[in-house]
């Protein structure tokens, strides 16, 4: 079956399970952004516990803007801001100092549109995952829900459980570099999962599916 995804920021493993359980995947350009959402954040793991980092855009609340086009905001030193809190989360990782160096030129280039800044993380993640999906397209209209297509636009979201909205996917605990002080905490990032489990990441997202 077809899946519909929205476009995200370091999306959490749930996402990325999405793109082990089918053959189709539609990427969404032309919905209206949406606030508070995956969209433009990623939650990952400190020495003080789950953080969110938001990348600000530019954005009126008085009109509604596609995805495609909305624009990051140059204020803020946010490329600077986030990095440092990845380094400082995950360098004591197994696998950072190993992938550090992909993911270093997105936080010190300049890129103007969210959703082109995700899809170009998206697919360096993927292809670091070795996940090849045989066919990724993105949309050239919104597409209306109906029920020939599994659609996970909204239901991936920091705001909803997905332990209640999602019974395809399961947590498959791994190892984290501060599981000893918080325990395991679920559904992460993905670079949480990459960075603490390397090679052995699609392994712990082929589980989550099952």
């Amino acid at each position: 079956m077809e899946i519909y995804l929205s476009s995200t920021y370091l999306g959490p493993v749930q996402y990325y399970s999405k793109f082990l359980t089918t053959e189709k995947i539609y990427i969404e350009r032309y919905e209206n952004y949406i606030k508070q959402t995956y969209r433009n954040r990623c939650v990952i793991v400190s020495a003080n516990g789950p953080i969110t980092l938001s990348i600000p855009v530019i954005h009126s609340s008085g009109d509604k803007t596609l995805i495609k086009d909305v624009r990051i905001a140059d204020h803020g030193n946010w490329q600077h801001m986030h990095w440092n809190a990845i380094v400082s989360a995950y360098n004591s990782t197994p696998f950072f100092e190993y992938y550090q160096d992909d993911f270093h030129s997105f936080y010190h280039n300049k890129f103007n549109f969210l959703f082109d800044f995700n899809e170009a993380l998206r697919e360096l993640i993927l292809n670091l995952l070795n996940i090849e999906v045989p066919e990724i397209t993105y949309t050239d209209k919104y597409k209306e829900r109906d029920s020939g297509y599994e659609d996970w636009r909204e239901l991936i979201n920091p705001k909803k459980d997905w332990r209640l909205l999602d019974s395809k996917f399961r947590e498959v605990p791994y190892y984290q570099v501060f599981i000893q002080k918080f325990g395991f905490i679920p559904n992460m990032s993905i670079i949480d999962l990459l960075f603490n489990m390397g090679n052995e990441a699609q392994l712990v997202l082929d589980k989550s599916t099952k």
